[in-house]
């Protein structure tokens, strides 16, 4: 088939609604009845805050191209009128259904002491001790404005729960306004209220909406309405031309609570004046308010799910286990110096790259550290460890991603925190957002200089860590390491490109080596070693790289691809797609990994990297693909691909229509992630039982 004909857009899913699917496969976790209460009360509470992110950027990101008269069509055929269309009638079925879910969970908790209860269910009892609860500690603090009123209008932040109030006064004809009032973000957003034996809790939104007329002296309250305002966050980052690009990005934080809004929560069945007089006010259509019917802004079961207790109703702990190629070890330099370290988080522990950092920062060898931090945990072990080491002497240099989006304010503290304690701080290349995962480590050992190198699929956060599924690789391999150097050279001001021995740099050359691979691929396959590609990422998106699936497919090459979210290839399309499978899984952890397998005519290469196969990536960021370059390695990680392929309980698979029905595969039962946490148990423990030391008993003396 010509290549103009793997163009056409009914080869293609439009990435908003691919991204909904995703997020639909989360919710679908949530609504499980094999899922213990408070796991699914996690999908539950992510749900909303994959929403939360998704309107604010990719919806805002639409918006402002139909304000603009924008009628460019994307890969799939859809203009951005279009696209708002199916996502909002898409989105209106998910908020809906996680809504009923959320009912259900809730009342099955009930069953095991634990309720969260409306003003309709409270006892007088509750009524008058959340009354009292109300005037010690939230009417001082209560600010309510008058928003018809007001000139400017008052801003409302967005991601913030408010309680709006039709209020009405005066002698004879009643005048009627609208006021709002903000619900304190700092306070915990369910209460306990007293009752017998179980724990009943009450929403603080509630609270205020019934006790609202308390600061209204002399005003009839007509009626209430909890709301929630989503505003753009799409803001532009023009780091070029930034003279101060720490300002520029603290600017543009604060532009964020400026943005127009892009989406309005708001109780269900609320009071015609209100609903209509807010939409109004914001600018929004019938299509971009959501009545919710339960709990807005369903991120506070995260405060259930945080209570001690109910360990009945959990999933039992997956603790992280000693990496396997690290058991026994007692000198990491030397280990390193010997073999390569293949980490698999989170089912082997990230302590592994805190402690070779920390011994980095105390090691009176070692001469310098550079590092990349892209995201990283609020107190971060990492950050402590880079500044002992450059308290301690040694030269460190660090890349902080200032445009991490929802990272950037954070970043901002952490680089002035390196640089208070005389790190070098550097923000990336202009233009360019810095996504690599790489740490280099220079040693002098027996009078000559030593590196070692961490490169990882996923960021250095160790709370992450716990949740993210990630694969990381040490190494002291000379080829490898002068390339993570020259990295380091391209980041901190040798601008010009370097030939690469083993590593390969996006933007410059990331998305042709891929290409390049595959077409590989195609020309080595024969019958009897046909082709195979197997590849593990998060998304699947750039259109390039499509094409050449699509071409492999056509050529008889096998292509097996697990990805997590947003998938713009279509599967088992007859004539293009019909040699391509694709799966996806939602479980425990979130997949991370990027993991890409070329059969290669039998002489099998695998590598790892930081960037998935999304124009982003691959054009717009500095991403590192490298090669596994130890036997054992690869064979363990082709192992991984087909255990995650064979999944049949949490895995789910891609259809020509865009939708995802549960895989269907004979035999036993195969759940992915759960076979690899009981695969390090058994590997750990099998490591204690071989280093097991028996000391015989001796005669007691007389």
């Amino acid at each position: 088939m010509a290549k103009k004909d793997l163009d056409a857009p009914e080869l293609y899913i439009n990435r908003e609604l691919s991204w909904l699917e995703f997020n639909d496969r989360v919710l679908q976790e949530g609504l499980s009845e094999d899922l213990p209460l408070w796991e699914r009360l996690k999908f539950l509470a992510i749900v909303s805050s994959n929403l939360d992110e998704f309107f604010m950027v990719r919806v805002a990101g639409l918006m402002q191209q139909q304000a603009a008269k924008v009628r460019r069509r994307d890969l799939a055929g859809m203009t951005p009128a279009k696209q708002l269309a199916a996502i909002s009638r898409r989105a209106h079925q998910m908020v809906e259904e996680q809504t009923g879910g959320i009912r259900d969970v809730l009342g099955k908790l009930t069953e095991h002491g634990l309720g969260v209860f409306g003003p309709e269910a409270w006892t007088p009892e509750q009524h008058r001790f959340l009354q009292s609860y109300f005037t010690k500690e939230l009417l001082p603090i209560l600010t309510p404005l008058a928003v018809e009123e007001l000139e400017p209008a008052p801003l409302l932040p967005g991601q913030r729960l408010h309680v709006a109030a039709v209020l009405g006064r005066g002698t004879g004809e009643v005048e009627e306004r609208i006021v709002a009032v903000p619900v304190p973000s700092r306070i915990p957003r369910l209460i306990t209220m007293p009752g017998e034996g179980d724990l009943q809790l009450a929403r603080l939104e509630d609270v205020v909406a019934e006790n609202i007329g308390a600061l209204f002296s002399g005003c009839e309250v007509l009626a209430t309405a909890v709301f929630r305002i989503t505003r753009d966050a799409d803001v532009a980052m023009q780091d070029d031309d930034a003279g101060d690009l720490l300002q520029a990005i603290e600017e543009a934080v604060l532009d964020r609570r400026r943005r127009a809004a892009v989406r309005l929560e708001i109780s269900a069945k609320p009071d015609r004046r209100l609903k209509s007089w807010l939409a109004e006010w914001l600018h929004l259509t019938t299509a971009e308010v959501y009545e919710i019917d339960g709990m807005l802004d369903a991120t506070v079961l995260w405060e259930i799910v945080g209570r001690p207790g109910f360990d009945k109703l959990k999933a039992p702990d997956w603790p992280p286990q000693p990496p396997r190629d690290l058991i026994g070890t007692e000198d990491l330099w030397a280990a390193l110096q010997d073999h390569d370290v293949l980490l698999f988080h989170p089912y082997e522990s990230f302590d592994s790259v805190v402690q070779l950092l920390e011994l980095a920062a105390h090691d009176p060898g070692v001469l310098a550290i550079k590092q990349t931090l892209y995201r990283t945990s609020g107190d971060s072990p990492i950050i402590q460890a880079l500044r002992r080491a450059a308290e301690n002497g040694k030269e460190v240099t660090v890349l902080v991603e200032l445009k991490a989006r929802f990272d950037e304010a954070r970043n901002v503290q952490w680089a002035r925190q390196l640089e208070d304690a005389g790190c070098h701080v550097v923000y990336g290349i202009a233009g360019f957002k810095t996504h690599g995962k790489a740490l280099l480590i220079v040693r002098r050992e027996s009078q000559r200089i030593q590196r070692y190198v961490h490169l990882s699929t996923g960021n250095y956060n160790d709370k992450t860590a716990r949740l993210y599924s990630d694969i990381g690789l040490m190494t002291a391999d000379r080829d490898v390491a002068t390339d993570v150097a020259a990295f380091f050279n391209l980041l901190t001001g040798y601008s010009e490109t370097v030939g690469w021995s083993k590593l390969t740099i996006a933007p410059t050359g990331l998305r042709q080596r891929f290409v390049e691979l595959i077409e590989r691929e195609i020309q080595v396959a024969t019958p009897d070693q046909p082709g195979l590609i197997m590849a593990k990422v998060n998304s699947l998106e750039d259109p390039e790289i499509i094409r050449a699936l699509y071409r492999a497919s056509q050529a008889g090459v096998k292509v097996m691809l697990n990805v997590r979210g947003i998938c713009c290839l279509r599967p088992n399309v007859k004539g293009i797609s019909r040699k391509i499978e694709v799966t996806s899984i939602v479980d425990r952890y979130l997949e991370h990994i990027r993991l890409f397998y070329f059969r290669n005519g039998g002489h099998e290469e695998v590598y790892l990297s930081s960037a998935d196969w999304m124009r982003r990536n691959l054009s717009k960021r500095l991403e590192i693909l490298f090669p596994v370059l130890d036997p054992n390695h690869r064979q363990r990680l082709v192992d991984m691909l087909e255990t995650l392929f064979a999944d049949n309980v949490k895995a789910r698979q891609l259809t020509s229509d865009g939708t995802y029905e549960p895989v269907v595969r004979k035999g036993k039962k195969v759940r992915a992630q759960e076979r690899f946490f009981r695969e390090a148990v058994k590997i750990a423990r099998s490591a204690d039982q071989t280093s097991m030391r028996f000391r015989p008993l001796r005669r007691p003396k007389d």
